[in-house]
């Protein structure tokens, strides 16, 4: 058994520095394939009574080489031909590809528009175009449905190890990939707070159920904490410090982050009290707007104390107990959004 106890995280605005997600949390390096290129021709050397070369063989040499010159030089234009026409398909595919990720994403939110309204769609939204979407949040929908498939995946592994009794080693690398499918989540996340933050923190991307709990674009990490806990087996006396000191700098944590959006929030309402059209100010408007980039921080700063609390209660947890409570966290998010598909599914009295 494995256990730790962690004291409270540093300051959050030091976290950033110190943690990256990009290359997972177990990161291979790819064996490099090394090539001896001193190895000596073995090939039987017969000789041959030497002699002066003739003109006739001088001519017949520089024919063959200007030839041989000739074919390289016709080898290498092909070659960048074809590079050049990869390339342009390659390209082609790449826009293909983008337009039909917007095709589906505006199909599913017509689809969404018929579902909850019951109409058909709005003006606004008859007018919008294509080139009006983001595709990278266009990219981002698709790939965080593609996400919660894998997460489904997931349970489905992590509930057939219990059943089978599977070993440590093979649990541990059952958890492992789950808190690895985490941190794909939030860079996935980062990559869209680039591209608009306004929309990642809407929540519109997460099932309406999940929003109800929403905190700066996911959910508050001691709340993680609540729900894993309670479905443990009993932790003994080292295991509920580390868990106690951990949920105490979660919530420290969270507190701080609330507080500087708070703060950044009311700045956005006083800017807008003081030139509420915006008429004639332009050095306003452009505050406004660097404050809403600023949004992009705390988005980042929130997901990753999110995966600080997952990393770090996996350490204090043995692995059965980590796994068992990744699962029942992974349950947690499938109850929520099945329970959103009944709320959208029930039957409605017309007036």
């Amino acid at each position: 058994m494995k256990m730790d106890i962690y004291e409270p995280f540093q300051q959050v605005g030091m976290w950033g520095d110190g943690f990256k997600v990009d290359g997972g949390l177990n990161s291979i390096a790819s064996p490099i394939l090394m090539v001896d290129t001193n190895v000596e021709s073995k090939s039987e050397y017969i000789p041959q009574e030497s002699r002066e070369p003739s003109g006739a063989d001088q001519e017949t040499t520089d024919k063959d080489v200007n030839k041989m010159r000739k074919r390289l030089a016709q080898n290498r234009e092909a070659a960048r031909k074809s590079r050049l026409r990869k390339k342009a398909y390659v390209k082609q595919l790449e826009s293909s590809r983008t337009k039909l990720m917007q095709l589906e994403l505006e199909i599913g939110k017509a689809r969404k528009q018929g579902l909850y309204m019951g109409t058909a769609l709005d003006a606004s939204y008859i007018g919008s175009t294509s080139e009006t979407i983001n595709p990278v949040i266009v990219a981002f929908e698709i790939e965080y449905g593609q996400w919660v498939e894998e997460q489904h995946r997931r349970n489905e592994e992590l509930r057939h190890a219990f059943q089978t009794q599977a070993p440590d080693i093979q649990l541990n690398v059952v958890v492992q990939s789950v808190l690895n499918h985490y941190s794909n989540l939030f860079r996935m996340k980062a990559d869209a707070a680039k591209a608009d933050v306004l929309y990642l923190l809407s929540g519109v991307w997460k099932a309406s159920v999940e929003r109800i709990f929403l905190w700066i674009g996911g959910s508050r990490p001691s709340q993680l904490l609540n729900i894993i806990v309670p479905q443990l087996e009993p932790l003994t006396d080292p295991q509920i410090v580390g868990i106690n000191n951990l949920r105490l700098s979660s919530q420290q944590a969270e507190d701080a982050l609330s507080q500087g959006l708070e703060k950044l929030q009311q700045s956005l309402v006083h800017d807008m009290a003081v030139d509420p059209f915006g008429v004639g100010n332009f050095e306003l408007q452009m505050a406004a707007m660097d404050k809403f980039e600023a949004l992009e921080g705390f988005v980042i700063q929130a997901d990753h104390l999110r995966l600080q609390t997952l990393l770090h209660m996996s350490r204090i947890l043995s692995t059965h107990q980590a796994a068992r409570g990744l699962l029942a966290l992974g349950e947690y998010f499938h109850r929520l959004r099945t329970l959103c598909s009944l709320w959208a599914s029930r039957p409605c009295e017309l007036p």
